[in-house]
């Protein structure tokens, strides 16, 4: 399908030559247009960059020594060790706050610190960045804004060599990412009608979820 200006893209390939060099590139390929410098710029930095060189080697060493056999948790643990992350912070949902209890016990089993902090962090009412009091959950009442700045500042603090995501609301996560230090990864991500299971929706949208496909009026 194309994109707004009529370009064709990945998402329309069947092919994926990119893979393993195996078949021909179709015509809107960008891989066999790419710039070469360009191509060269990015190789030098996972060739000579210190933190773009050691993520991506961790990355896929943890990707050949372990796929399809490790949960995402033991993955991240796994990562957290190849980088030399020996405390990792966690940004939490409070709604998910169980689920982070649970994963700073295992972090602590494997051998790591942590440090969590959840998304009410500062206690700020949402009136006090303009949202109106019909759109709180609970009007009338002093409900806190989520602040993943403030989260990313806390654990910046604490001087984490890894940060996870533990169901952070669309768009807190994006800012979350924006401004930590550390690098950053997703344990969970946040859907509060499939269980936290974003996918099922993509995976039913021929059927339970087809309103999905269907054009914006």
């Amino acid at each position: 399908m194309k994109d707004a200006k009529g370009k064709l893209s990945c998402s329309d390939c069947g092919v994926y030559n990119c893979y393993r060099l195996l078949g021909d590139y179709p015509q809107f390929c960008p891989t066999p247009n790419l710039d070469r410098n360009l191509i060269e710029d990015i190789n030098d930095k996972y060739r000579y960059d210190p933190e773009v060189s050691l993520i991506a080697r961790a990355a896929a060493e943890i990707e050949g020594r372990f796929y399809g056999k490790l949960t995402r948790v033991e993955e991240i643990i796994e990562f957290a060790h190849c980088i030399g992350a020996e405390k990792v912070g966690v940004a939490t949902c409070v709604g998910l706050i169980n689920e982070a209890k649970v994963f700073m016990k295992i972090l602590k089993a494997k051998g790591l610190s942590g440090h969590c902090v959840v998304c009410k962090v500062g206690a700020e009412d949402k009136r006090s960045i303009g949202i109106p009091e019909d759109l709180k959950l609970q009007k009338g009442y002093h409900e806190s804004l989520c602040n993943p700045i403030l989260q990313a500042e806390l654990l910046n603090q604490e001087g984490c060599g890894l940060n996870v995501i533990i169901g952070l609301c669309v768009g807190h996560d994006a800012l979350f990412m924006k401004h930590s230090k550390a690098p950053v990864t997703t344990l969970i991500v946040k859907d509060r009608v499939l269980g936290h299971n974003p996918a099922a929706a993509l995976y039913t949208s021929g059927s339970y979820y087809k309103r999905v496909l269907e054009p914006e009026d």
